[in-house]
Order: structure tokens, then C-alpha cells, then sequence
């Protein structure tokens, strides 16, 4: 016995810009966009959570579109909104973080990056100093952010693996 299976028209599988208003009923939702964070492998386990933890919390600021709506529980008590899409966590080794840093500075891709530099340092202030006194082929780079189109993205972190 054959059967077919069908699948929804194309033009209802088109990525587009998600917003509270056009979010399907259920089902997957495909972005046109991606956030990827890429950390560098050797990092311990709580380095790598700061990392992480610094690193996205500058592309809200940025990037207005990538944060949702607030939340809410049933009683009404408010949340903070977070990113409306998901995180994708990706390690590599150094080389692989500084060809992706070079990649995201040619594709003009708004990013964040953290430096092994950084770790050392207790302040916002101390932290800018640190990255500013390192021209961009130096920086020791053990974490960088990036946001954009899907497609660039993918091409920044080529040659990472996703985070286990």
C-alpha cells in the first residue's frame, strides 16, 4: 500500500520576521535570522556560561528586534522579555575563532566578542580597556556573538561544531 504525504504550499513555509502578532498556532518557526554564540573549547565549564552570559547580553541593546514580547504568568505577575528566537552555541578551537571573527568583521554582522584578557578584569570600564589595547588580529578571543542573516551566520561559524 502507497501513501502520499503532502506538505503545506511553499509560500506558507517562507521564512518572515516573527513578531507576537503573526506567530503560528503551533508548529515549527523557521527565522530569517540567527544568533550564534561560538566559545572556544578549552574553556571550563563556568567560563564558558559567563562567556556566553556576556556575550548575548549585548545584542538586545543593539539589536531591538531580536528581543520578544514580556511575559506574564497566570496571576499577571510581569517578566522580562528575552530573545525571540533561540541560541545556538557553538565551540571551536582558536583558529576557528579568529577566522569567524575575521568573517563577521567582513560581513559587517553586528557581534560581541570576549577576550582570555577578560577574565582577569572586575569591571565594565577595566574590560573596555583590555579589549581596546589589543589591535583585532591579536585579541585572544574565547567567545564571540553574532547576529544576522541565517545564511551569514552559517558562513561566520563554518567550522565550528555544536556545543555539546
Amino acid at each position: 500500500m502507497q501513501t502520499t504525504y503532502k506538505t503545506r504550499p511553499y509560500e506558507g513555509r517562507q521564512s518572515q520576521c516573527m513578531s507576537s502578532e503573526n506567530l503560528p498556532a503551533a508548529g515549527p518557526v523557521r527565522f530569517d535570522t540567527k544568533i550564534a554564540v561560538l566559545l572556544r573549547d578549552d574553556l571550563e565549564p563556568w567560563q564558558r556560561l559567563n562567556v556566553t552570559a556576556f556575550l548575548v547580553s549585548g545584542l538586545g541593546t543593539v539589536v531591538p528586534e531580536v528581543v520578544g514580547e514580556p511575559y506574564a504568568d497566570a496571576d499577571d505577575v510581569p517578566y522580562l522579555p528575552m530573545f525571540r528566537q533561540p541560541v545556538l552555541i557553538f565551540e571551536g578551537g582558536k583558529e576557528t575563532l579568529t577566522a569567524a571573527h575575521g568573517r563577521a568583521l567582513a560581513r559587517v554582522l553586528p557581534r560581541a566578542i570576549f577576550t582570555s584578557d577578560l577574565f582577569a578584569t572586575g569591571n565594565d570600564r577595566d574590560n573596555r580597556a583590555a579589549v581596546r589595547a589589543v589591535p583585532p588580529g591579536e585579541l585572544d578571543l574565547v567567545g564571540l556573538a553574532v547576529y544576522g542573516p541565517r545564511n551569514a551566520v552559517d558562513k561566520v561559524v563554518k567550522g565550528a561544531r555544536m556545543h555539546p
